[in-house]
């Protein structure tokens, strides 16, 4: 069910820097790769960890029992608290965060753990003991040595999933991320990465299911690989969390377009150095993030669009301060830097969604013009 739209704003009088959502774009972003994964007969569990509301992730998830991925206790006890009832804590799991676990599990919430150590299982197999609770666990994979996790073929795969079964634990799989497919810069590597998460994969599962011990599910998933992936033989699932918003990291690697990116950051000009060719807005590293996105990225802290939407040609955010950015025209540019008056708004691109995401306490969600706030979604905050 889609939340309720609360009464409009006025875009011009909320004050900036605020976070806002192009909502049509967010849905757009959702419904390419649902159709994607459908299309592959394959379940999407959409990662929360960029979104972080409640309201948002209905969108997401349409149905409270259908999977969804988080990256901190607190996500997982918000959501569940609005009724997510199918969740993975995509962290490693630590022993003093098993008390938070069970207590969602004894309200009925499916809640499973990810570890890749014996010493992690055993702190599982312990509290499944303790509280006569049967803790459902991931596996960790390694696939392309981003993270953590271990290689598919390991034999503490083995080690580990012994001692899970051994004490009532459940077995529920290996998961993999491809975290170094951010680092691919044309169809054919993200393709090659795509395919090599999948077979790390399915090996490590092979590995499990030839000790003959269970593997249920086979999850795999990045927002670039779950857009290029090709065969998805072996594979129950796709993890992805970006990609209900994208970013400038996205549309580097050619995942989206710039046009598709649904989350942008309203600020203000404040001043201007005509000297050194700088103008000044009211949106430092506090509300932009000071995450610098790609290592060949050529929009330093964002870029710059107008109201609309449209991209100033040339025009980005080349230094932050804690309130401040300094906006200026990409080295080479051919273009005058823009007559903008103190007291115009702009809108910036983020580098990374989750991170400048994270800077806001809501969503600011605006109408098709773009001159209407509809609605504001809090976000989930602290761990």
């Amino acid at each position: 069910m889609e939340p309720k739209a609360s009464t409009s704003l006025i875009v011009d009088e909320l004050d900036t820097p605020f976070l806002a959502l192009d909502k049509e774009k967010f849905i757009a972003n959702i419904d390419r790769l649902q159709k994607r994964m459908d299309a592959h007969h394959v379940q999407l569990r959409p990662h929360l960890k960029t979104v972080k509301s409640v309201e948002a992730a209905r969108y997401l998830i349409k149905n409270q029992h259908l999977p969804a991925a988080v990256s901190t206790l607190k996500e997982a006890e918000s959501f569940a608290h609005a009724g997510f009832m199918n969740l993975l804590y995509a962290v490693g799991i630590s022993p003093g965060k098993l008390d938070r676990i069970i207590a969602l599990r004894k309200q009925g919430v499916d809640v499973a753990v990810l570890l890749d150590s014996k010493e992690q299982a055993e702190h599982v197999a312990r509290a499944c003991i303790s509280f006569n609770e049967q803790i459902p666990a991931y596996i960790e994979i390694d696939c392309d040595g981003h993270r953590g996790g271990l290689k598919p073929d390991d034999p503490n795969i083995v080690v580990i999933g012994e001692v899970l079964s051994s004490a009532g634990a459940e077995l529920r799989g290996v998961l993999t991320h491809a975290g170094e497919s951010y680092n691919c810069f044309n169809q054919q590597d993200l393709i090659a990465a795509a395919e090599n998460e999948r077979r790390s994969a399915v090996k490590a599962a092979e590995t499990l299911k030839s000790a003959g011990l269970p593997c249920p599910t086979v999850s795999i998933g990045s927002t670039p690989t779950a857009h290029f992936g090709v065969n998805y033989e072996g594979i129950t699932e796709v993890r992805a969390g970006v990609y209900a918003f994208f970013d400038l990291v996205m549309a580097g690697i050619g995942v989206c377009r710039i046009d598709e990116i649904a989350l942008s950051v309203v600020s203000t000009v404040i001043g201007r150095n005509k000297e050194r060719g700088w103008l000044f807005i009211d949106a430092g590293w506090m509300a932009l993030s000071s995450d610098p996105g790609s290592s060949i990225s050529t929009s330093g802290y964002g870029l710059v669009c107008d109201m609309g939407g449209s991209v100033i040609d040339g025009l980005f955010v080349k230094a932050l301060n804690q309130e401040h950015g300094i906006l200026a025209l990409k080295p080479g540019s051919m273009n005058d830097l823009p007559e903008l008056p103190v007291g115009t708004r702009l809108r910036v691109l983020p580098n990374h969604a989750c991170a400048t995401a994270s800077q806001h306490t809501c969503f600011n969600v605006l109408s098709a013009s773009g001159a209407e706030v509809v609605d504001q979604w809090q976000r989930i905050q602290g761990w």
